[in-house]
Formats: structure tokens, C-alpha cells, sequence
């Protein structure tokens, strides 16, 4: 089996998981998938099909290789560009925490066509008073 079938078979194995969103954004009222909401979740089903996948951070990218497991010359790669955190009373190694967190989130949600709530969309056309929004408010 093609490492294409392979995630394919994985993703809909996910689809019929009875996943729950633990995350709130408090400031636009919707819930969200926090890693440890899925991830548990797609590492038993990896294993399953025989696939593995792993992020890897460079300097301006973050890469998710999925990787069939019986052929490691098969895979396939997810990339995001990196970013940058300035989370409040935090320092650099924790903004870059931030940061990896949330790309691993991201990057798995696009692996795996996880369905997330669009908070563009929700948002769009409300007035945000900056001076007391904190960045997990947006999160």
C-alpha cells in the first residue's frame, strides 16, 4: 500500500473518532483542538496503518514528514513558515515553545484535514479593544 493510501486510510480512520475540542478562545466564544486532543488519537492510528510522522523546526520552516513505516523511502511533507511569539511575562524559550506548539498543531490539523472552526470568519467585523486582550485570547 502506497504511503498516499496509507494516510488516507488514517485520516478516515480520524474522521470517525470521537474527538473533543478542549480549547477556548474566551474573547470570540468557540471551542478548538488542542494537540492533546488529537494526537493521542493519531499516534494509535499511525501505528495501525504503518505510517509515523515527525516534525522537524528549521530556521524558516517547520516540516511534518509522514513516513511509511515498511518503506522509509516513501513519505510525504507538510511545511509551514515559521513565526514568532511575544506572549506576556514570558521569555524567549518559552515564545519559541509557543511557537512550536502551535505549529505542530497546525501542521497535524493539515495532515490529517482536521476540521477546525474558521475564527477569521467569526470574527470578521468586530471591534477588538487591544489595551486588555491577551495573546491566548486569540488563540
Amino acid at each position: 500500500m502506497s504511503i498516499h493510501s496509507k494516510l488516507m486510510k488514517a485520516r478516515l480512520k480520524l474522521q470517525v473518532a470521537d474527538l473533543k475540542k478542549s480549547g477556548h478562545n474566551k474573547f470570540a466564544g468557540y471551542k478548538y483542538f488542542e494537540l492533546g486532543d488529537f494526537l493521542p488519537t493519531i499516534q494509535e492510528i499511525c501505528s495501525e496503518v504503518g505510517i509515523c510522522g515527525t516534525v522537524t523546526f528549521y530556521t524558516d520552516i517547520a516540516v511534518l514528514t509522514v513516513t511509511d513505516i515498511d518503506d522509509a523511502t516513501q513519505f510525504i511533507e507538510f511545511k509551514c513558515p515559521m513565526s514568532s511569539a511575544a506572549l506576556k511575562g514570558c521569555h524567549d524559550v518559552q515564545n519559541l515553545g509557543a511557537v512550536q506548539t502551535y505549529l505542530r498543531r497546525y501542521l497535524w490539523t493539515n495532515a490529517f484535514e482536521i476540521v477546525e472552526h474558521d475564527a477569521i470568519d467569526s470574527s470578521a467585523g468586530a471591534v477588538i479593544n487591544m489595551k486588555d486582550t491577551k495573546a491566548e485570547d486569540f488563540i
